[in-house]
């Protein structure tokens, strides 16, 4: 069964998350047959499949043709696909890319480092994203070990916190359809035309997601006790997101059925 979002928002904090990586489709298959979960379709597949000095040298359309290897060798397994380097240089640019790779038969994609911009307009445009923290091949000078003691752990651990708070913030204020604020609490109901007739209405209920998943205060990592009160709330705030995302997506799988129908 190939896992979704809302899968691995569930799983999150109480359920290991296996995954390997694989280039090629007799791999990928064995993967499957093991039952993994997840496979990665990584950019190294340029120095360990492909012989290039650096991951720097892999292009879309290398990427493109190893997603569709393992696709084909794993047809129900949750693939990432790799985002190569430059091509998510900026938001349109990663769009571009991140369609490409889904068409070639990625379920969501990888890009490394914080790129905050980039990373609230593929998911606004329905990109499901996987960050890549730490050691960041595409723009690293050497492969030194980062975060080998506290304080840099800490720093690095703090600047991720800081950068999920603002994405969460942001989906949440920002989110909208056809002028219409979906998380903020403003709107309690929408309503949509379905069919010719008067009647033929479709009533929408959306949630308070945002009153319910305040994730504005600032988190603190030395504070053990208050980081991790903290925690459960991001994580209750991912779930009241993908919940609601989830509800949205039925509305819109019954009207595209009803479209279809027609």
């Amino acid at each position: 069964m190939t896992l979704h979002e809302a899968d691995f928002l569930a799983r999150k904090g109480k359920k290991p998350i296996t995954m390997l990586t694989a280039y090629t489709c007799p791999v990928a298959r064995g993967i499957e047959a093991a039952g993994v979960p997840v496979i990665l379709v990584g950019d190294t597949v340029g120095m360990v499949e492909m012989g290039f000095e650096s991951t720097r040298d892999v292009t879309l359309e290398h990427m493109e043709n190893h997603i569709g290897a393992v696709r084909r060798g794993a047809p129900n397994t949750h693939i990432i696909g790799d985002l190569p380097y430059l091509t998510d240089a900026e938001p349109t640019i990663a769009l571009t890319s991140a369609r490409r790779l889904i068409a070639a038969g990625a379920n969501s994609i990888k890009l490394e480092g914080p790129k905050d911009e980039v990373i609230r307009h593929l998911v606004a445009n329905g990109i499901p994203v996987v960050g890549h923290t730490g050691l960041t091949p595409q723009t690293a000078t050497s492969f030194k070990k980062v975060g080998t003691n506290d304080a840099d752990a800490k720093t690095n651990i703090q600047a991720e916190i800081s950068q999920l708070a603002t994405q969460i913030t942001d989906t949440l204020a920002n989110t909208e359809f056809n002028g219409t604020k979906l998380f903020d609490g403003s709107t309690a109901t929408v309503s949509i035309q379905a069919g010719a007739n008067a009647e033929d209405v479709v009533d929408i209920t959306l949630d308070d997601v945002a009153g319910n998943a305040d994730v504005t205060a600032a988190l603190a990592v030395d504070a053990t006790t208050a980081t991790t009160a903290d925690l459960a709330t991001f994580d209750d705030a991912l779930k009241a997101i993908a919940t609601t995302r989830a509800n949205l997506g039925a509305v819109q799988n019954r009207l595209e059925s009803t479209v279809n129908n027609l």
